[in-house]
């Protein structure tokens, strides 16, 4: 059987379990969506939301890039992110990285792949604001985990420094940030960051709203 057929008659399969299971499954799920939790995630197979946190369908809203960078020019994470906290009020925003994360590998390298570059740009800015602590690290393995820690936690600050998320908080609005990193050697999510409703955002990074 061609691979994607396989997948299509796994889904037939799906389906029909649902059913057994709820005869009211796809007529309930078919109602609008009231997510509590967009996951901006890496775009890595191995690295699956709604599985790895035990989530039914209708509970997270997911969004996914190489290497979950919240990147300021992104339109497509910008309407992603809006469309979350404006329209189906998200009460947790869960940046989430991933320890062995190819991505975050190739940033740290001096070799030209192409257009990813331009995308791993983000993260080579990354190690560079950090690159006094990172380069104090000797073994390679834990400067890596250590960068993929790094990034998750400048990705949320990005988060915060959106006018999305500062006039969420503006307007009370009940939206806490989270960083956190998956091991994929043992299955389990570790906590770097978190920023509680109403976090102050200083510096320059601040907006001002009427």
């Amino acid at each position: 059987m061609e691979q994607y057929k396989r997948l299509l008659a796994a889904n037939k399969e799906w389906a029909a379990e649902q059913l057994n299971l709820d005869a009211d499954y796809f007529t309930n799920l078919s109602k609008d969506q009231k997510p509590d939790f967009l996951w901006i995630g890496c775009s890595d197979s191995r690295v699956p939301a709604e599985d790895l946190t035990g989530s039914q369908p209708g509970e997270m809203f997911v969004h996914r890039n190489v290497a979950n960078l919240v990147v300021h020019t992104d339109m497509n994470m910008l309407s992603v992110l809006q469309y979350a906290v404006e329209v189906l009020k998200v009460k947790h925003i869960l940046v989430v990285g991933h320890y062995q994360c190819g991505g975050v590998r190739a940033s740290m390298t001096h070799q030209d792949l192409g257009l990813i570059n331009k995308w791993l740009r983000n993260i080579k800015d990354v190690y560079d604001k950090h690159s006094e602590e990172l380069e104090a690290i000797a073994e390679e393995p834990e400067r890596f985990d250590r960068l993929v820690e790094l990034n998750v936690v400048e990705q949320v600050n990005h988060l915060s420094e959106t006018t999305i998320v500062q006039k969420a908080w503006h307007r009370g609005q009940e939206l806490a940030l989270h960083g956190w990193v998956y091991g994929m050697h043992d299955g389990i999510i570790k906590t770097i960051v978190h920023m509680p409703p109403g976090t102050e955002v200083k510096g320059i990074y601040r907006y001002d709203f009427e």
